[in-house]
Parts: structure tokens; sequence; C-alpha cells
């Protein structure tokens, strides 16, 4: 795992809402859903180069504010069409009020897919 880098003060995210923060070139949304959780996962929708942060926040999902495609806040699958490629998703800490986070992607849903097939 890379080393864990100081994005923002946790409170810069309201509740409900996302920011869009860019890390190395990167695109990425950190949102805080209703339930007052965090999440980082990649900006980009995946059926067109829209911003996610831009979008509506509801429960464990973000959706594209563009053509209403969701995505888990948890694995980046994406739940709904148009969009059907997963976004990736980054590991955060919340350490001293602050937001830290890994800026090597994950791809969770890639990686339950791989799993299932195995079994």
């Amino acid at each position: 795992m890379s080393d864990m880098i100081r994005v923002c003060p946790a409170s810069d995210i309201a509740l409900g809402s996302a920011v869009r923060v860019v890390i190395d070139d990167v695109p990425i949304a950190l949102v805080r859903d209703s339930a007052g959780d965090v999440y980082a996962i990649g900006d980009t929708c995946t059926h067109g180069d829209i911003s996610l942060s831009e979008g509506f926040v509801e429960d464990d999902t973000l959706e594209c504010w563009a053509h209403g495609s969701k995505f888990s806040l948890k694995t980046g699958q994406a739940l709904t069409l148009p969009a059907f490629e997963p976004v990736p998703v980054f590991t955060i800490e919340l350490k001293d009020g602050d937001v830290y986070l890994d800026p090597t992607p994950r791809f969770d849903y890639a990686d339950s897919l791989t799993n299932k097939e195995e079994a």
C-alpha cells in the first residue's frame, strides 16, 4: 500500500455531498453519505466524461447528474445503466479531523467477480 496523503479537513465534505479533488492528475470524488461515512471513488463516470462529484448522494451511492448512472461508494460498481463499468475506489483514513487517502486505486467490484469465477 502506498503512503497515505493528507487531502483535506473532513469538515470540508458536507453530509450527503461530494467534493472533487485531483491527486497526481487523477480526479477523485470524496463523498460523505447520509450516515456520515466518508468514501473516495473515481470522479469520472464510466459512461461519459462527467464529474461524479457534481451528482447526487443517496444512501451509499453516488449518481451521475447527466445520465443517472449510480455507483456504489463501497465497491465502485455501476448499479444502474447506462454505465456498466465500475469506477475505482480508494482507501481513506480519518485522522485528527483530516482525510488521508491512498492514491493507489482499488477495483473491489472487479476483484469480487474474479473471486466468484474461481469458486
